[in-house]
């Protein structure tokens, strides 16, 4: 997994590359985590995600807790077919917020 960290004037965009689990999804909290040290406006780009396991939900959910505490926001956008159905299955689709 890849991240790469983008920022404009009012959002920090994170890009993930590959997939999310047990091994990398500690990268990806880590990431979000250090994102919302800079700023509370966060967007994660999953258009390059094409798996996602509990770990990575985890990583989500304490990225969403963080922005929750924080008063601010984390989106995920560009979130393909496959993984969105993971979100709805699990229930994360009601918790997360999404765009694209």
């Amino acid at each position: 997994m890849k991240v790469t960290e983008t920022r404009s004037e009012d959002k920090i965009t994170l890009s993930v590359e590959g997939r999310i689990d047990t091994t990398t999804a500690p990268e990806l909290q880590n990431c979000i985590l250090a994102a919302f040290q800079k700023g509370n406006n966060i967007v994660v780009d999953f258009e390059e995600v094409a798996y996602i396991s509990s770990a990575g939900l985890r990583s989500l959910l304490i990225g969403q807790k963080t922005a929750a505490s924080k008063g601010g926001k984390m989106v995920l956008a560009n979130v393909s077919d496959t993984v969105m159905e993971i979100f709805d299955t699990t229930g994360f689709s009601d918790i997360l917020n999404f765009e694209g």
